[in-house]
């Protein structure tokens, strides 16, 4: 039970501070035991960015551990401050960014080179956030260049797990079933239609990614595709203070050029945030037409402001590759369908997003399910990237309407996936006003009436 208690049709009560709202489990929300217990699973993505973070910045295991514990934090303050959103990485933009880390050597030169690109991400989403003219800018990007980016990001997280030499490819049984595990659970119209008739199957479908996460695992324990773990006792101990020699203070701080290379995919990267904004408004609002008991507060400059912040923190004490974004899709998801089932389900939707981040950040204590975890952390990474990429690729598709709109984003798409952010950028913006600036200033309609005609003639 919580101290303060809402009153029906009034928002969760908090504590004021400037621009965001203090909420406290126990104090403003109660503690919710079906989250809790998701996160003592699902945290095992946070752990996920370890095997990046070894490669591409060149980290020791237990380096690379105690960043994931400043992530962990940072995953736990927009509930804190007032946000109705779970938040995860900017995950669809982690192919872009790898794309863009191949450029430097692994070790002090990658980490200024990620600490210039998280920077710029904070700039941006600080200033689009705290002049409310984040929707105004995003609106303004063509569709194609929107689809091109989405599609782009998609391709490129598909083609790093099934190429050869992919992580799909080196422990495929395990991969593969989960992945198809994974896909039928989120995205199956099948298995909707049974969730509307079987209380198992609403259960299963509460847990989003865990199913397939622990049916892949399994099978690749079983299978010899992953190392049995060597379960440890006690509590983590992550080398914070080794971790020093890896950050910007001690290895030094980047030049202009690092800034300037990075502009492309810190642009990139905050588009496709932008949509993961759009993507939790959505899901809130759907929430808010079943729960009338609640006022939910979706202010999007607040959740431009709060995610600033944790990008912010990351640039200085844990350059991440994943970013810090709004929204972990999958999860909120799954918050807001429990949501949905009423007050004596779930009492606030910010007790259940606020659990789940909290009990995400004790488990990383646990050491007993860290060092279970330990062996099959390319799972949890390939599973999110897997399903990342059908879902950009999915709503790129979406984006556009014509012949042209397609013609375009698929270019740009694959010029992105194949050789970064910066050329991706260049081929979309090129293509975009040599193909489509003759109708730029006609109204949408009327160009898919122009185009069917021409198609037609």
């Amino acid at each position: 039970m919580a101290i303060y208690n809402r009153k029906e049709g009034q928002e969760q009560p908090y504590w004021a501070l400037g621009p965001f709202k203090i909420r406290l489990p126990f104090v403003h929300y109660r503690w919710e035991k079906p989250e809790f217990i998701q996160a003592l699973i699902m945290f095992i993505v946070s752990l996920g960015m370890i095997p990046l973070l070894q490669e591409f910045l060149g980290l020791p295991y237990q380096v690379a551990l105690a960043y994931t514990f400043i992530g962990g934090f940072a995953f736990m303050l927009p509930s804190f401050l007032g946000v109705a959103m779970v938040p995860g990485w900017i995950t669809p933009a982690i192919p872009v960014v790898l794309l863009y880390l191949g450029n430097f050597e692994p070790g002090p030169e990658a980490i200024q080179a990620l600490f210039a690109l998280q920077f710029l991400v904070f700039l941006i989403f600080f200033v689009l956030g705290i002049t409310k003219l984040g929707e105004k800018l995003v609106n303004l990007v063509p569709n194609s260049l929107k689809a091109g980016i989405l599609m782009g990001a998609g391709i490129a997280a598909l083609m790093g797990e099934i190429s050869t030499g992919g992580r799909l490819m080196n422990t495929p049984i395990s991969l593969i079933i989960g992945s198809l595990v994974a896909f039928y659970l989120l995205f199956s119209l099948s298995f909707k239609i049974l969730v509307n008739k079987n209380n198992i199957a609403k259960n299963i479908a509460n847990y989003g990614l865990v199913p397939a996460m622990v049916i892949a695992m399994l099978i690749g324990w079983s299978m010899s595709e992953y190392p049995v773990p060597n379960i440890e006792w006690g509590i983590t101990n992550p080398a914070f203070g080794e971790m020093w020699s890896y950050l910007p203070f001690a290895v030094g701080f980047p030049g202009l050029d690092f800034f300037l290379m990075a502009v492309p995919t810190a642009i990139i990267a905050y588009i496709i945030a932008f949509g993961d904004i759009i993507v939790g408004k959505t899901l809130l609002q759907s929430a808010d037409e079943v729960r009338k008991d609640e006022k939910i507060d979706s202010d999007v400059s607040r959740v431009h402001v709060v995610t600033a912040i944790r990008n912010l923190i990351h640039a200085f004490f844990a350059p991440y590759p994943g970013l810090a974004g709004p929204l972990w899709t999958p999860i909120q998801a799954t918050v807001v369908e429990r949501y949905k089932y009423g007050r004596k389900a779930m009492d606030s939707i910010h007790s259940g997003m606020g659990t789940f981040w909290i009990a995400g950040f004790l488990a990383l204590f646990i050491l007993p399910l860290v060092s279970m975890f330990q062996p099959v952390l390319p799972i949890a990474l390939s599973l999110t990237l897997i399903i990342t990429g059908y879902v950009c690729v999915s709503l790129g598709i979406e984006q556009v309407t014509t012949t042209i709109e397609r013609g375009v984003a698929g270019i740009m798409a694959i010029v992105l996936a194949v050789h970064g952010a910066t050329y991706g950028l260049i081929a979309g913006i090129v293509l975009y006003f040599l193909i489509e600036k003759t109708t730029l200033f006609k109204q949408k309609e009327q160009r898919i009436e122009e185009e069917k005609e021409d198609l037609a003639g």
